[in-house]
């Protein structure tokens, strides 16, 4: 009876506006379902990453400028104005959590796209080696090193390190 009662507060307090960011809660449980349920969903039937991955990186920047900055705005941590009235927000592909995704996952994210979300799948208009070039890309915007998510995919980390340059 009491997990009723605690369940109806809850949903009384509940708002469905997408004017306020939402509180640290509902963002955690959406970032932790986001990540259980890519992860799962991409552990299969992604292609292999074009060989090529310099000049993939400079195609992704391409298709970035065309097909992604509108919402995640043109450096990709800054989201356009679209972007920052969408809910959930644009996000910023800079960021740990988006750099967490392993390379599978942002290509299985790119190519499916994610419901509930803003961001569309890409999978029916672009071809694997262009989503490969997309991902080759949004690695080339985080700060830092590059971190051990994108390491499983088999990219040299000395390619992507003499892109940055």
């Amino acid at each position: 009876m009491l997990v009723v009662v605690l369940i109806v507060i809850a949903l009384m307090r509940f708002n469905l506006t997408a004017l306020k960011e939402p509180g640290r809660l509902e963002t955690s449980v959406a970032n932790w379902g986001t990540h259980f349920l890519v992860h799962r969903a991409s552990g299969q039937g992604i292609p292999p990453r074009p060989p090529n991955t310099q000049g993939s990186v400079a195609s992704g920047n391409t298709l970035y400028s065309s097909e992604c900055g509108l919402c995640h705005g043109s450096d990709g941590s800054t989201p356009s104005p679209i972007g920052r009235w969408m809910y959930p927000r644009a996000a910023d592909l800079a960021s740990e959590q988006v750099q967490g995704f392993s390379d599978q996952e942002l290509f299985w994210i790119i190519q499916n796209g994610v419901r509930f979300t803003g961001m569309p799948a890409f999978g029916k208009v672009e071809t694997a080696d262009h989503i490969w070039d997309l991902v080759n890309y949004v690695r080339t915007l985080r700060g830092g090193s590059r971190n051990k998510s994108s390491t499983k995919a088999g990219a040299p980390e000395e390619q992507i390190a003499a892109q940055k340059q």
